[in-house]
């Protein structure tokens, strides 16, 4: 690989790494031919992958593995456990070679069921189809044991191997052993319990693996309020560090499930140019394929459209067989021999969730991919969203916004800033000292800027804005239409920005009829409006603190021509006032100033003198 060849694909891989998301899941690494050699889990897909290409933190092995990386996938997850349930299975299914290697070929373990006339529980790594129902995979062992033990404690199951049979129960083929005894088995062998009361047991145990632990929370804590009640604080104390264990720590995952086995699921996303279908396949319980695919757009396409292409597509391409599709919605597909199913709950329901979690960050990152490599496509998103929210007749190019500043009508400034496809252009930027208007008029100072601005821009042949915002509400805009449409005949849009009582930013006014356009929090016109809005306000204030302050610290030196700034410091930092400096001799004030100067303030003072 040369030094061009090695750049192009640094900069693709950073691409990746950049836009990968800040959420737990599984990463693998593709070398130049496809192959996955590595795969692994994060916390944070972000995170974690970025620290394999910080050279500071790269060890030799390290370096080694990332020299060969030439792809990058994901898939995103809802936990840190399912992640590792997640990365367990694939790398049993891709060996790939930076792996570490499985000293076994065990799994987490799961609870299962038996089919049995009178029904077992036990942990198992073995799954085998049709003898029972699994639950599980647990990726902590601590509460699996924990669950055990307290079902084996509420509920006195069968432990043994025996076969037992009606018939064998009948001709007492069987006897009790040290377990009811000890009255930790209820002895079904031997016709202490029905087959419907032990049923009924089952059905309970049931109900709290599948995650309905209400009955085993109410029955531990009438325990512990007994206990309590007795004064034994010890013994409701080990039944509390119970009852948090379950309620806890126990993991049941959402990527695996035992129950599930050769499936298909797709979900898609699409806008006006794009579409995204992404494919999970299910074999064994477990995910072992994930991908998405992007369709651009020609027609008018509807989402069933693109979805059935992405499935024949996705199916061909990883030679599905799967009898059973998982889709969001109803399709007609030509696929024969194939059941679509459509969940609204349960474990086909969390898949077809998981798959719709993957296709948006999938396009979520493409955007950014894009917006990246050609950063003015983003903004002129945004001003079609502008255009069309507006009602605008061509795109917004060019914003300007106003805003007045004043205390009581004293100092009073406007101040107008200019954005240029949708970023501030501060060459642009004016500065107004309200010349026309006594007192804290807001309307009447707005019409005085707004007719200086744009008659000096149609004097000057300069370019007129695409809009025009006031910071303000129906008064601002008003005051604005008077000056622009109906003195000066120009046909500029004219918005207003108005706050909450928060002071935010909350909603936009347009036309003569004084539109309202909500801005809701977070969306990238929301994001643009403050940030106007901010600015101008920003701009604004600056202005006015910075006049405010140099008309406080004026002083009847400054009306003296040929002396200036440094002269005049040095003299109030000797004399302290200007009573002072007009009762010092002119000897005193050459000290400070020279002689030359101290004869022009000596003219000053005689001249104010005799006035």
């Amino acid at each position: 690989m040369n030094k061009e060849e090695r750049y192009k694909r640094d900069e693709y891989l950073k691409g990746i790494v950049n836009n990968l998301p800040d959420s737990p899941g599984c990463y693998q690494y593709l070398n130049d031919s496809g192959t996955i050699i590595y795969v692994g889990k994060a916390k944070n897909l972000k995170r974690r992958v970025s620290s394999y290409f910080n050279k500071e933190q790269q060890t030799l092995k390290t370096r080694l593995l990332v020299a060969k990386i030439a792809d990058i996938r994901y898939v995103v997850v809802n936990s840190e456990a399912d992640a590792l349930l997640l990365e367990n299975n694939l790398i049993k299914q891709h060996k790939p070679r930076y792996n570490v290697l499985l000293k076994d070929d065990k799994t987490y373990p799961s609870i299962c069921i038996t089919n049995d006339y009178f029904p077992k529980i036990f942990k198992t790594r073995k799954i085998i189809r049709n003898s029972g129902r699994y639950f599980g995979p647990y990726t902590n062992a601590g509460a699996l044991h924990a669950l055990l033990e307290l079902i084996k404690e509420l509920y006195p199951l069968r432990t043994c191997n025996l076969n037992i049979t009606p018939e064998g129960v009948r001709e007492c083929k069987y006897s009790a052993c040290l377990e009811y005894q000890i009255k930790k088995c209820c002895a079904p062998c031997i016709a202490k319990i029905s087959q419907e009361e032990y049923l009924e047991y089952i059905a309970e145990v049931t109900s709290i693996l599948k995650g309905d632990i209400r009955i085993l929370q109410e029955k531990l804590l009438a325990e512990m309020r007994e206990e309590a009640s007795k004064l034994n604080f010890e013994t409701a104390q080990e039944i509390k560090k119970r009852y948090e264990l379950i309620e806890n720590f126990r993991t049941r995952s959402e990527v695996v499930s035992s129950s599930l086995t050769n499936l298909d699921v797709f979900s898609v996303e699409s806008d006006e140019k794009s579409a995204f279908v992404n494919f999970l396949h299910i074999t064994n319980g477990c995910i072992n394929q994930a991908f998405t695919i992007e369709y651009q757009k020609r027609l008018d396409e509807s989402d069933e459209e693109l979805l059935s292409m992405g499935m024949i597509e996705l199916r061909e391409r990883f030679n599905s067989k799967a009898r059973e599709i998982i889709v969001p919605f109803a399709i007609e597909t030509p696929i024969e021999g194939t059941t679509i199913t459509i969940p609204q709950k349960g474990e086909k329901a969390r898949l077809l969730a998981l798959s719709r979690l993957n296709v948006k960050q999938y396009r979520a990152d493409r955007m950014k991919q894009e917006e990246k490599l050609n950063p003015e496509q983003k903004a002129t998103r945004l001003m079609k969203e502008i255009q069309e929210s507006l009602h605008l007749e061509k795109l917004p190019v060019t914003i300007e916004c106003f805003d007045n500043s004043n205390i009581q009508g004293s100092d009073a400034v406007a101040a107008c800033v200019v954005f240029r496809k949708l970023k501030p252009s501060k060459k642009d930027y004016r500065k107004y000292n309200i010349k026309e208007v006594d007192g804290p008029d807001d309307y009447a100072s707005m019409r005085e800027v707004t007719r200086r601005r744009y008659s000096r821009i149609i004097e000057e042949g300069g370019e007129l804005p695409s809009l025009i915002i006031a910071d303000g509400g129906k008064g601002q805009m008003e005051a604005m239409r008077t000056i622009i449409e109906d003195e000066l005949g120009l046909k500029i849009p004219i918005a207003g920005l108005v706050k909450d009582g928060r002071h935010r930013t909350s909603e936009l006014l347009v036309g003569r009829d004084y539109e309202v356009i909500g801005l809701k929090q977070s969306t990238p016109l929301f994001r643009l409006m403050t940030q106007i809005q901010d600015e101008v306000h920003r701009f604004a204030i600056t202005f006015h603190r910075n006049k405010r302050s140099k008309r406080q610290i004026e002083s009847e030196l400054d009306s003296i021509k040929g002396i200036g700034e440094k002269s005049k410091q040095a003299l109030l930092q000797h004399f302290k006032s200007i009573k002072r400096i007009k009762l010092a001799d002119t000897e005193e004030i050459a000290s400070i100033i020279g002689k030359a100067k101290a004869e022009i303030i000596a003219n000053y003072i005689k001249n104010s003198k005799e006035a």
